[in-house]
């Protein structure tokens, strides 16, 4: 019960108090709205910037690695040029070095080239003109252009290579009847990669993958040397990546199970880069704002809750005094009846809407009988008592939402029937006589007189005419002995009843 209280005292609040909090309720929805509308756009601005930023990055990283794989691929190709040009066989040791190599790439970063006949044995070595014995039949990179004519550029995953951690990169020799002639294979060590990576500044989280066309990984940071040459084609997001040339999506890393927001470029080079950035970072100088934005928006909804709050109290409770004061202006305050300046302006009102409305209206003038000498022999104290019992009975009489009943003034009451035709207001004021007859006699019996008047108005007419219809009925009443009722008809003949 005691919950709903406060609701049920707001239903009783004036229309300004609702008024007020509707339009403030509405003007928090609005700004919450707005806000809301705001932060999403940032949010969606934050996704945006990740995903070029993310871009950008593999584009640049797949620009470095593109070039050096194609400038180190290129001296593997005038290698196997030279090697299948017939007069290259007749020179010395020396010559033959000079003119094969002059062209390879030189670099820190790159092993030697080394060129390996049909069987895999080692013949031609960049860094000595007499090469140690070596045999790579055994290798993956010699047995798939053996078994593979048609392949180009092969790419090995990351091994132990020249007693360095390196890629090899090797190309077939094919004699001039096409068959299988060696391999010229070359290498970049892994160190090139990690120098690459560490110029990189990445946030917590971050990863960039260097995959195969085949889904074997090259290189990631973090580095992690568990997960270098781990064939991941067959994982979901390793095969959106193969499917398309260049994208992105959300997914949960392969490697450790993060939520990431993934950025491929895929320019055909051998190689693709994809970078991965966490949604937890992406958000969180929006998370920031978010919170920052949110609890200021609370402060302000709270701020302006309570201050409407009170405002709404204080027109409630200053209509609530004026309504006081109104019924104080308005009731007599002895009987508790309305007062004759109520009665005007009620009988002024529903006179008017009875000629709208064109149905009838009756007033009853109810008058104490004998009340002066009533007053006179047992005091005034008696005599409000018995204008407060028969105004009890005009009270309970009248009992329609529109009847207004008046202490017209002294001992003389005035009851407002709206709608009420002369049947009507006769059994009103029988009620009401008949009631006071009942009421118990202490010190004495009470009995009044009423006069009745029942009229259609019409345009041309004034209630005071009402009025002067029903005063006329009542001195008729008093006249034929008092305790009884008198009908004011039409033709302003008076009878008694």
């Amino acid at each position: 019960m005691n919950f709903w209280k406060p609701v049920l005292g707001m239903r009783r609040w004036p229309l300004s108090a609702k008024l007020l909090i509707l339009s403030s309720l509405v003007t928090i929805l609005g700004f919450s709205a707005i806000c809301g509308s705001v932060m999403l756009d940032m949010r969606h601005g934050e996704q945006a910037l990740a995903k070029q930023t993310s871009e950008n990055l593999a584009t640049s990283i797949d620009s470095d690695i593109g070039r050096t794989i194609e400038q180190y691929d290129l001296s593997l190709r005038a290698v196997v040029s030279g090697i299948n040009t017939p007069e290259i066989g007749q020179l010395s040791r020396e010559l033959r070095q000079l003119i094969l190599f002059d062209k390879a790439a030189s670099s820190a970063q790159f092993g030697a080239i080394q060129v390996f006949d049909a069987n895999g044995d080692l013949t031609i070595d960049a860094a000595s003109l007499d090469p140690a014995r070596q045999n790579r039949a055994n290798e993956d990179f010699f047995k798939v252009h053996k078994l593979d004519g048609e392949r180009g550029l092969f790419i090995s995953v990351p091994r132990l290579h020249q007693n360095a951690y390196s890629i090899v990169l090797s190309r077939r020799i094919t004699d001039a009847e096409g068959n299988f002639a060696g391999v010229v294979a070359g290498s970049i060590r892994f160190s090139y990669f990690l120098d690459l990576f560490d110029r990189l500044r990445l946030n917590p989280g971050e990863t960039i993958t260097v995959v195969r066309r085949d889904g074997v990984v090259i290189m990631r940071t973090p580095f992690d040397l568990n997960v270098i040459g781990r064939d991941l084609s067959k994982t979901q997001g390793v095969m959106r990546v193969l499917a398309r040339a260049n994208g992105s999506y959300s997914g949960v890393g392969a490697v450790d199970k993060i939520l990431r927001l993934f950025v491929w470029r895929d320019s055909g080079r051998p190689l693709i880069v994809i970078v991965g950035r966490p949604w937890d970072g992406i958000y969180t100088l929006w998370q920031k704002q978010a919170w920052r934005i949110g609890a200021i928006m609370l402060a302000l909804i709270a701020f302006i809750s309570v201050g409407t709050v009170f405002l709404a109290r204080e027109i409630s409770r200053r209509a609530s005094a004026e309504g006081r004061l109104e019924q104080l202006a308005t009731t007599d305050a002895l009987t508790g009846l309305r007062n004759r300046r109520k009665f005007d302006a009620a009988i002024e009102l529903e006179w008017r809407r009875a000629i709208r409305m064109s149905r009838p209206i009756a007033l009853l003038l109810v008058d104490a009988d004998y009340f002066k000498i009533f007053n006179d022999s047992f005091g005034h104290q008696a005599g409000d008592q018995a204008l407060i019992a028969i105004a009890s009975c005009i009270s309970t009489a009248a009992k329609r939402s529109g009847d207004c009943a008046a202490r017209y003034g002294g001992e003389e009451f005035a009851v407002l029937l709206p709608g009420a035709s002369e049947s009507d207001a006769r059994e009103v004021a029988e009620n009401i006589r008949q009631r006071v007859e009942r009421v118990p006699a202490d010190p004495a019996q009470l009995s009044v007189s009423i006069g009745i008047a029942s009229m259609r108005p019409l345009v041309t007419m004034e209630w005071t005419e009402l009025v002067q219809a029903a005063d006329k009925a009542l001195y008729v009443a008093k006249a034929a002995g008092r305790n009884q009722c008198a009908v004011a008809e039409t033709t302003h003949r008076l009878q008694a009843a």
